[in-house]
């Protein structure tokens, strides 16, 4: 779909970016003559598009706060690769600007799962909602209803709901399908249940889904794009959310494509790492941002062999490394 818009003025939203980053970015702005506001000023209603700087992670951070959900999205990425939701690195955006001026791109529909957890409303995600406990290797028993009808009654490691750009992420590795983008349906994977005939299911995104009685040793939490977690008593809810996210789409490469051939070669490349790397990105999955103490006492596995494992998946580019905002002595990693 072609969206004809007159560009009047630009919205910046940053999250987790660097000074300079913003800078160029106003810089080339100004350069070209294109109004734009920043972070705090975004409710302005004439606003035409916003940048959102900072990768794909930044661009789900903008949706879960819902600024200006109905305005279309450019995702600009600060690093060296594209991703999914931005396709378009910062020192390539020079080469775009007289497509912007010119309207030429088109805009594509993103559905958004909207949450709720023990019945109070949060907010929408873009990939999947995970329930799992709040320890790994800890089993969770949960029912799956669709529309109000019982599905299965299940003990497993956790559950996930995908949308279809999710089903190329978190779902995926969990054994999901491939579900493409324009596809009007949400996935669900029971992550290694104890019933081996279970399968995942599809189903229509117009769908009540609903994981009721949920229970474990530990108490649950449910993860919304890998981003943010909650606690769990009892239920979570998962509708279809309107508006749905648009998109900027510069580039006509199919991301549920490009998003498999990643997987494949992630694939590949992980078939080659030691036991140990592979352990300590599973840990990650489930536990998020971890220190290194974190990882030996998750994982029992000796320091030397966890500094080995993360140098070889910062090499990689698997991890990445930051420093802990609890104590800057301390780093701590994360998926990237």
């Amino acid at each position: 779909m072609l969206w004809i818009l007159i560009i009047m003025m630009i919205g910046i939203y940053c999250s987790d970016y660097s000074i300079q980053s913003l800078k160029f970015l106003r810089r080339t702005l100004n350069d070209y003559n294109i109004k734009h506001l920043v972070n705090n000023d975004l409710n302005d209603k004439s606003i035409d598009f916003i940048l959102v700087l900072g990768g794909d992670k930044a661009v789900r951070n903008y949706f879960h706060k819902s600024i200006n959900s109905d305005i279309p999205v450019l995702g600009i990425n600060d690093s060296e690769e594209s991703g999914f939701l931005s396709q378009i690195e910062l020192k390539e955006f020079i080469s775009y600007i007289g497509r912007i001026k010119k309207n030429d791109y088109t805009v594509e529909n993103i559905p958004r799962i909207g949450v709720k957890i023990d019945r109070k409303n949060l907010q929408s995600v873009l990939n999947d909602v995970a329930v799992f406990p709040s320890k790994c290797a800890v089993l969770m028993e949960h029912i799956l209803r669709i529309n109000n009808e019982e599905v299965w009654h299940d003990s497993s490691d956790g559950i996930i709901v995908s949308t279809p750009l999710g089903s190329s992420a978190y779902s995926m590795s969990a054994g999901g399908p491939i579900i493409f983008h324009e596809s009007p349906v949400f996935g669900i994977v029971s992550v290694n249940s104890l019933n081996i005939t279970r399968r995942p299911l599809i189903v229509s995104n117009s769908s009540h889904v609903l994981i009721d009685d949920i229970s474990a040793r530990l108490h649950c939490e449910v993860i919304l794009d890998g981003l943010t977690r909650y606690k769990v008593k009892k239920t979570v809810e998962c509708i279809k959310y309107l508006p749905s996210a648009h998109i900027i789409r510069m580039k006509k490469n199919s991301t549920t494509i490009t998003a498999l051939e990643k997987k494949v070669h992630l694939a590949k490349d992980l078939l080659k790492m030691p036991p140990s790397s592979k352990l300590l990105l599973k840990t990650m999955e489930y536990e998020g941002m971890i220190t290194q103490k974190e990882l030996a006492r998750k994982t029992l596995l000796p320091l030397r062999t966890i500094r080995l494992s993360l140098r070889q998946l910062l090499e990689k580019g698997y991890i990445k490394k930051k420093i802990s905002t609890r104590d800057s002595r301390q780093k701590t990693y994360e998926i990237s």
